[in-house]
């Protein structure tokens, strides 16, 4: 194991100096240990087979400022998707008590600035938080091309496109406008997604999602809190940043600022038949499912059914990241 420390009694004081010590051809699962700190890094991971632990609570915290207004030396502005504070591009990674932040600033401001951009495919994150305000989480890969230009940016630009599976379990997310966005195949379990206030109405979008066509399945929240401070109905649970999008709300608690219509179609109307929203038991002040927009479906309990973690991410194909516990969870 790895001791990454900011006052030197580890390995190394920076977390970027530890991920870089490991050999590109390493075999096994390699663990980075992080003591207590606020680490300004902007992080690319790139090695598989890899796990960061935090020392337990909100004690580790990884934060950078980028964001995509930024000036660059050549003219142009950074971008949303060189933005990030974290770049997870491997696969079989595992984060544990890790805060990630983007500390940027509102998106009014600063526009999109994204605290992880996670590209790849079993990657875990639990006991985490993800602050941020606009795209505050990306999970990849990026869609086939962008609605304006020719190039989305960023390191990933131009880079094969494989639809991961990511695993988000205890985390608390936070952000305003499409702060959950992209096509992989994500399920976040008993978490906390938080509506950060702006003070309008809409006061933001929790998803915008980007599934490919073909994907089963896209977004899924099983037994999460939707929270807030801003004013009742004006938070929309999700609207379409491609066509094909895919998201569902599973008995999930949610607080009075979601929208009684739930779902915006993001002024492209053709969209309306081609996404899939889906919600099932939702409950609490802002779960009223009787006024939701008549182009998404409320499910039966049978429907629901599919939204286990062993249909989702199909067991079978043998996830090593997952240990016994949690493949046990899976199997029940």
């Amino acid at each position: 194991m790895i001791v990454v420390a900011k006052d030197g009694t580890g390995d190394f004081t920076l977390i970027q100096e530890a991920v870089n010590s490991i050999p590109e051809d390493h075999s096994g699962h390699s663990t980075i240990y992080i003591k207590e700190g606020i680490y300004q890094e902007k992080l690319v991971i790139t090695k598989s087979n890899l796990s960061l632990i935090g020392e337990a609570g909100k004690k580790v915290v990884i934060s950078y400022g980028d964001y995509a207004r930024k000036p660059l030396p050549n003219g142009k502005e950074m971008g949303t998707f060189a933005s990030y504070t974290v770049l997870i591009a491997c696969n079989h990674f595992v984060a544990n008590n890790i805060v990630f932040e983007n500390s940027a600033g509102p998106g009014s401001k600063v526009g999109q600035a994204v605290a992880v951009y996670a590209d790849g495919d079993e990657l875990e994150f639990h006991h985490c938080t993800f602050l941020g305000s606009q795209d505050t989480l990306f999970t990849g890969p990026l869609p086939p091309k962008p609605i304006e230009g020719d190039r989305f940016g960023g390191p990933r630009d131009g880079m094969e496109r494989k639809v991961g599976r990511s695993y988000f379990k205890h985390c608390y997310i936070e952000g305003d406008v499409d702060f959950i966005f992209g096509s992989a195949t994500s399920v976040f379990h008993q978490c906390e997604i938080h509506s950060l206030n702006r003070y309008s109405n809409p006061n933001g979008f929790i998803t915008a999602a980007s599934t490919p066509e073909g994907e089963e399945y896209g977004y899924v929240f099983i037994d999460c809190r939707l929270t807030s401070a801003a004013a009742a109905n004006t938070v929309y649970l999700g609207r379409p940043w491609r066509d094909f999008a895919k998201t569902a709300f599973i008995h999930c608690w949610m607080d009075i600022h979601i929208k009684a219509e739930g779902w915006h179609n993001w002024e492209k109307s053709h969209a309306e038949s081609t996404t899939l929203y889906e919600e099932f038991d939702s409950y609490g002040p802002g779960g009223n499912m009787e006024k939701r927009e008549k182009w998404s479906k409320i499910l039966s309990k049978e429907e629901a059914e599919k939204y286990q973690l062993k249909h989702i991410f199909h067991v079978d194909d043998n996830w090593d990241g997952w240990d016994q516990q949690r493949r046990k969870e899976i199997e029940e």
